[in-house]
């Protein structure tokens, strides 16, 4: 196999080369268009050709646009060094998979973090972590983190900040670390991009995404929906028969294509969360199996669920089968008071709810955004990050807080 070189370029600042060449651990909190996306990219190109074997990119999702670009930029690379090589890229780099093979240096897999069981197993000799801020904790301290021990591998983790959460922590933490980087770059520091351009996005931006998403900056809870989440994760263990007696209620949104089905059941007079089920890639009849059979094990007597794209006709067969059920169609008008009143009950402890980390990290991650010029505030996940625990939670609450039931099947906000 012939001796090629890898065609990169070089660093556009000290940070930048501290990223990219840095053997150990690096926490970077950067602001858009800094470049650490394609630094990253350098950072495992750069890594392979010292260090021959498997490297994982970990993304949000195929949904995330910085997942996209960074296949696009590893892609771009690829094909020059196979080239080099002689060899038929299309054997080498699998876009079903999302995997590069290069002959003598490796591979480079592309991985999602929203299913984190899905990232045990390989051992790797180095991981990036892009967009980490969104991701939950669990996809770092369970699953990547256990697939670098084999090599001793490193860790690269890159985003904005998103408030004080666990990727705040683990950027102070990584001052005080041996191995470890710490490193902070606004988007002026990128020296090809013109400051005006930016400038002009901060005249027609709020400050609070300004300073978080272009100055990277930690903010204390800003910009978060929902907060005192933590002092309300304390809902006990409970058992079906403990509450026969008592109005349980459910709240579901159906996944599609690449989401997931959530399912939140509660108890009204209890207070609190009694149980939860996430799931994907899954049939509607085995959904409406699975739903019913939840349902029929808590004695639920009220589901609300969200009657959008394939939830109206899900739910007419359900309502035919017998379930007690109603849909909820989610609308710029419906949506907003849906979610006020999840976050209202968070911030009074007015209910108490399962610590999961999968359901924890939708709710810090969910933003909310103000029209300039009507003033109305809308609700949703950031790109990339799924929020059907959060709708199914806020359906749960909506059910509860209903003195009457609406008639089964009928669709509430249409």
């Amino acid at each position: 196999m012939p001796t090629v070189s890898i065609p990169l370029l070089p660093p556009h600042s000290e940070r930048q080369r501290t990223l990219i060449q840095y053997p150990g651990n690096v926490v970077i909190f950067a602001g858009r268009r800094w470049g650490k996306t394609d630094a990253n990219i350098q950072r495992i190109y750069r890594s392979m050709s010292r260090d021959p074997g498997l490297y994982w990119w970990v993304g949000l999702s195929w949904k995330s646009a910085s997942m996209k670009r960074a296949w696009r930029g590893a892609v771009t690379i690829a094909r020059k060094v196979l080239a080099a090589m002689g060899l038929d890229e299309r054997s080498h780099i699998n876009r079903s998979k999302y995997e590069i093979i290069l002959p003598g240096m490796g591979e480079i897999w592309f991985r999602t973090a929203d299913n984190p069981p899905s990232l045990a197993g390989e051992g790797i000799r180095g991981a990036v972590l892009d967009e980490f801020s969104l991701m939950a904790e669990i996809v770092w301290t369970e699953y990547v983190q256990a697939t670098l021990l084999d090599y001793g591998g490193w860790a690269s983790f890159a985003g904005v900040p998103k408030g004080r959460n666990w990727a705040a922590n683990l950027y102070h933490a990584a001052g005080d670390r041996d191995d470890w980087a710490q490193i902070r770059a606004t988007s002026y520091d990128n020296p090809f991009m013109q400051a005006a351009r930016i400038d002009r996005i901060k005249e027609t931006t709020s400050e609070r995404v300004f300073q978080q998403e272009y100055l990277a900056e930690i903010l204390p809870g800003e910009g978060a929906v929902f907060r005192n989440i933590t002092a309300c994760l304390n809902a006990p263990g409970s058992m079906p028969g403990e509450h026969t007696q008592h109005k349980v209620i459910a709240g579901v949104d159906w996944g599609k294509s690449s989401d997931f089905t959530a399912i939140s059941i509660g108890c009204y007079h209890c207070r609190m969360e009694l149980a939860r089920d996430r799931f994907n890639q899954i049939d509607y009849s085995f959904q409406r199996e699975r739903l019913a059979s939840l349902c029929g094990e808590w004695g639920v007597k009220h589901i609300l669920a969200e009657s959008n794209a394939m939830g109206e006709p899900v739910i007419d067969q359900l309502y035919r089968e017998g379930l007690p059920i109603a849909g909820f169609a989610t609308t710029a008008s419906s949506k907003p008071p849906l979610i006020e009143n999840l976050a209202l009950a968070l911030e009074r402890e007015e209910w108490r709810f399962q610590d999961d980390p999968i359901w924890t990290s939708e709710l810090e991650a969910y933003e909310q955004q103000v029209n300039p010029h009507t003033g109305r505030s809308t609700y949703g996940a950031p790109t990339g990050i799924h929020d059907d625990t959060v709708i199914a939670r806020a359906l749960m609450l909506m059910a509860a807080q209903e003195k009457e039931y609406p008639p089964m099947g009928a669709v509430k906000y249409a």
